[in-house]
């Protein structure tokens, strides 16, 4: 098992079957496109069959109540060719129930654990698939080291970020909060703009009027509150802002502006 990208999550390549455990012949399960969602409860007591779900969209959900005996889980999703090759699993945080396990060439391999409660059980967790095209990119891995480090960007990381980030807004930082026990920050910013953003993270607030939004990074990485206007990029996953290149508004201009007279900014940006 590796962590990519910094996320706090399992994610596994090339692995995309996953047997979850909870106590043995296969019986076909039902399934939408991108969620599953059943009751231990519903099989025959005696049965020793493997529930078995096919989940065919990059991203969704699975919620097995009361779990019992297994389920199988195929993530396959329905693309011209094979290029989402990474999972990345986020357990619910009250994950209890039953053991993940990831299937390959044959072997199983533990991804993670129950906490043991005799209240009600619920196996729940969020997936989502990385296009393996995309990951083996020298630009995928030079964004993946700056989030996996904590360092500053370069001028040709920050360039690219603009481009290919879920999210760029312009802001600045409200407050800074730190979970140890998940191993992350949480940087809650006042947005002056958005540029672009994949999901409505950052909304207006009813009260205030302020438009704000929460990003994340890992606790490692050290992130204190600042002064002044920053221009904050990322990526999103399982609807939540995860940080990438941050760079002071005005360093940012700076640098946008030399690339783009030399020809070398890899797109155009709505400067204010």
């Amino acid at each position: 098992m590796a962590a990519a990208r910094g996320w706090p999550w399992p994610c596994l390549r090339a692995l995309l079957r996953l047997l979850l455990l909870a106590g043995g012949g296969q019986r076909p399960g039902a399934a939408d496109r991108c969620s599953w969602r059943g009751s231990g409860l519903s099989w025959e007591p005696r049965s020793r069959a493997v529930e078995q779900v096919h989940l065919r969209c990059t991203e969704g959900s699975l919620e097995w109540m009361y779990p019992a005996r297994a389920l199988r889980v195929i993530l396959e999703p329905n693309l011209s060719s094979d290029q989402h090759t990474t999972v990345c699993i986020k357990p619910a945080s009250d994950f209890q129930g039953a053991s993940i396990y990831v299937e390959h060439a044959g072997q199983l391999h533990l991804v993670a654990s129950p906490q043991r409660d005799i209240s009600r059980r619920t196996a729940s967790f969020q997936y989502e698939l990385l296009s393996n095209q995309s990951a083996a990119g020298p630009d995928f891995k030079k964004m993946a080291l700056v989030e996996a480090m904590c360092r500053p960007c370069d001028n040709v990381e920050l360039l690219l970020a603009i481009c290919s980030s879920d999210f760029v807004v312009k802001g600045s930082i409200r407050n800074v909060s730190h979970d140890s026990e998940n191993h992350m920050s949480q940087v809650d910013v006042s947005v002056q703009k958005v540029y672009r953003q994949k999901n409505r993270i950052f909304q207006q607030d009813e009260a205030s009027g302020e438009r704000r939004g929460p990003i994340r990074t890992l606790l490692q990485c050290k992130v204190k509150k600042g002064g002044g206007v920053f221009l904050f990029t990322g990526k999103e996953h399982f609807g939540e802002a995860w940080l990438g290149c941050a760079p002071r508004f005005k360093d940012f201009l700076f640098i946008y502006r030399a690339a783009r007279e030399r020809g070398a900014n890899p797109c155009e940006f709505q400067l204010d």
